[in-house]
């Protein structure tokens, strides 16, 4: 017996509510005291670390002087915290400022880190005393006696386990007099800070599993020593494995295992060079850094473990031959109404194509056999699932145009730009993997009057899974949709909400129609064992689709995040095994995990919900000279317009499957890539993922109101607006027009 996940939570007894309210109420608290602020202080002390807040301005801080500001830890032995890059694993240190009007902080000033090798893995970081320095620059507009520095800090201390730490800091600096007293903690600092040299003839260049180094210009003291070696940029090589280094004469070079699963392709690479040293003494041997070009083309790397599995491959497949009659949109007319709701219904109709739904359908499926033979019930479970669907894009429409109206800037797929929203569906659809795979059954686990209802109301498991359907159909854009949707929030209320009611009626329509047509009862094979084995089959979708969600919140809320919710959604997933047991087994083994699920929910749950810091994107080179993606923004765009250069822009976010597939076929096209180096057509990739005011704005512009959106800029026209799905063909042809 399948149920959906909303059943399992309607359904559940209260022993099981309370379970996961115990489980979950120390993330809401932990949470809130984020967002409430705690109280600050000048020292955080634990047994692995202090962390104290530091100032060092010995000429005042008034405008023009030097003004430095820092995190001072000091680890406990053994222990350490991570650099800017910090290896196989492991987080950065993150500082946030709050700083009056007038004063700004600038990045940190990393000391040269140390190498700390675990097994066949490695990290880069620090132990011993260390202070992260943060230059603070005063403008004359600031007008007062002293600033006020409040510091928000983050860090991951870690011997062999790992323990997140963080603190609220207070400072008051005077602006008048000197602030010298830690001078000599920030003195060290700067003496350990790699430091800058020109590239000259120093170059790296990619090959076949290895990235071979070649650095000129070395301080002479450390000729025919070994170094160490640390590329600022994460994931881009192997820093556990072994490497091979050499001098010749002045000139250093080493062969380093490149990543298999690199996701950045640069074209200059920034690194640091230093002398090995022993641990126990806070920041590593000072050393050199430098920006040193890539010379030839980087290996295509392996695909991530994320890859879309085969079924929902060739759903995307069926999906890009569907739209490949759909032709390039340029200077389209503004739409209608009526033009908007058939748009809403098509792109309804081919949303059951796309892979956010493939799990979801395979439920549909198992249904629809079960009650083929009761034409009744077959045809009352269709309109019910009609109905769930529409209700729920209407009730989803209904929540977007709320909080639009309230001044958010929202798009469709709104949802999955927060972390919390993400966390949740990854462990409904954890929990219907299980239910289907065998590992546990509601029957077991629920009174037998309460899992029943099923049952007794299929009707309502119809409704529930159309909701389910919808929950995971929204973030995605079929073709069609794009331009219906843009329209809509800009519509009346209620013929905005009639279009959101077209789309989940275009969803619905296939099978609603099946449960009224005879002839597709017919077709379906009889109730009998295949349906065991097809239930297990259909369990693997599922987890892949949790695959995708834990890579979706990874992008929000880091490798932390992402591996605190899977560490939750093993301990949940033996606490619904437990529940099924019987006697005693049953108590001791659900309340130890039942207990380990409440701590771990206190200890690592906020980091699944907490937003990294967003930074900049990096330049991305692609398989063609020349041609490199680089990231968006409102400037950029109008300045390489206005320079008289065409600009392709991709309007993208990490949750966006159809994104994905687009990124890895036809924008990695050579021949599309060679046009657009041909036209000197400028790349741009706007990243969604997150919710940005900026990209939300520039969608708008275009008439829409969600990704994938492909458009291509040229100063004195319009822009032109391609198709969600890309072709080849598609984007040649409109960039032989340019």
């Amino acid at each position: 017996m399948s149920l959906n996940a909303f059943l399992l939570v309607l359904r559940a007894p209260r022993a099981l509510l309370l379970a996961l309210l115990v489980a979950l109420a120390p993330w809401g608290a932990l949470a809130q005291g984020l967002l409430s602020g705690a109280a600050a202080q000048t020292v955080v002390q634990s047994d692995q670390a202090r962390a104290e807040l530091l100032a060092h301005a010995p000429q005042g801080a008034t405008p023009g002087q030097p003004v430095w500001v820092g995190l001072q830890i000091t680890h406990a032995p053994e222990w350490h915290t991570y650099w800017k890059n910090s290896g196989d694993s492991g987080l950065p240190t993150e500082l946030q400022w709050t700083l009056p009007p007038g004063v700004s902080a600038g990045p940190i000033a990393w000391p040269t880190p140390r190498k700390f090798p675990i097994g066949n893995l490695a990290n880069y970081g620090y132990d011993g005393t260390v202070v992260l320095p943060v230059p603070l620059t005063v403008t004359p507009e600031f007008q007062g006696s002293h600033i006020d520095i409040k510091l928000y800090a983050a860090w991951l201390v870690c011997r062999k386990e790992c323990i997140p730490e963080e603190g609220r800091f207070s400072l008051r600096l005077p602006v008048q007099g000197s602030t010298g007293l830690n001078g000599a903690a920030f003195e060290a600092s700067f003496q350990a800070a790699p430091k800058d040299q020109p590239a000259g003839e120093s170059r790296v260049a990619p090959e076949a599993g290895s990235l071979k180094v070649t650095l000129t210009g070395l301080p002479a003291r450390w000729r025919g020593q070994p170094l160490e070696f640390f590329p600022e940029a994460p994931g881009l090589i192997e820093p556990g494995q072994p490497w091979t280094q050499a001098w010749d004469g002045e000139r250093w070079t080493a062969r380093v295992p490149l990543s298999p699963h690199r996701a950045e392709s640069p074209a200059q690479m920034a690194l640091v060079v230093a002398q090995a040293s022993p641990p126990g003494q806070g920041p590593g041997s000072p050393g050199v850094r430098l920006e040193v070009p890539v010379q030839g083309t980087w290996p295509a790397a392996a695909p991530l473990p994320v890859a879309v599995p085969a079924a929902l491959q060739a759903a995307l497949d069926a999906n890009a031959a569907r739209a490949s009659a759909a032709a390039p949109v340029s200077n389209a007319p503004p739409l209608t109404l009526a033009a908007a709701l058939l748009g809403a219904l098509l792109g309804g109709l081919i949303l059951n194509l796309m892979p956010c739904v493939f799990p979801v359908l395979a439920i549909k499926v198992m249904a629809f056999a079960q009650h083929a033979q009761d034409r009744r019930a077959h045809r009352a479970n269709g309109l019910a699932y009609t109905a769930g669907v529409v209700l729920s894009f209407v009730a989803l429409g209904g929540l977007l145009l709320g909080l639009r109206a309230a001044g958010e800037q929202l798009g469709w797929g709104f949802q999955l730009q927060s972390p919390a929203v993400v966390a949740v569906l990854a462990t409904l659809f954890t929990l219907i993997g299980l239910n289907l795979a065998g590992l546990f059954e509601f029957g077991h686990v629920l009174p037998s009057r309460v899992a029943s209802l099923q049952a007794r109301h299929p009707t309502g498991d119809a409704f529930l899974t159309g909701v389910l359907a919808t929950a995971i159909a929204s973030p995605c854009t079929a073709p069609f949709m794009g331009a219906s949707l843009g329209l809509a929030v800009a519509l009346p209320a209620a013929q905005a909400l009639a279009v959101f009611g077209a789309l989940g009626l275009g969803m619905a329509l296939p099978y609603l129609l099946a449960s009224w047509v005879p002839a597709v009862a017919r077709a379906l094979p009889r109730p009998g064992a295949w349906m065991n084995t097809f239930r297990h089959l259909m369990a693997f979708p599922m987890f892949a689709t949790v695959v995708w969600l834990l890579w979706v919140l990874g992008q929000q809320s880091g490798i932390d995040g992402a591996a605190a919710l899977l560490m939750l959604l093993v301990v949940l997933a033996l606490l619904v095994w437990a529940l099924g047991l019987r006697g005693r087994g049953r108590t001791v083994i659900a309340g130890l995990s039942l207990a380990g699920l409440a701590w771990l929910g206190w200890a690592i749950g906020p980091n699944v919900i907490r937003l990294q810091d967003a930074t900049p994107g990096q330049a991305v080179a692609t398989a063609v000279e020349g041609v490199s993606w680089q990231p968006w923004s409102p400037q950029a765009q109008a300045e390489l317009v206005a320079q008289g250069r065409p600009v392709f822009v991709d309007f993208t976010a990490a949750w966006c499957v159809t994104c994905q597939y687009n990124k890895r076929t036809t924008l990695a096209d050579a021949s599309v890539l060679g046009d657009m180096a041909r036209k000197n057509v400028a790349l741009l990739r706007a990243d969604w993922t997150r919710r940005d005011p900026d990209v939300t704005a520039a969608l708008a512009s275009l008439g829409r109101n969600g990704v994938p959106v492909y458009a291509i800029y040229k100063n004195g026209q319009p822009p032109q607006v391609l198709t969600e799905v890309l072709r080849v063909e598609e984007v040649r042809a409109a960039l032989a027009g340019l």
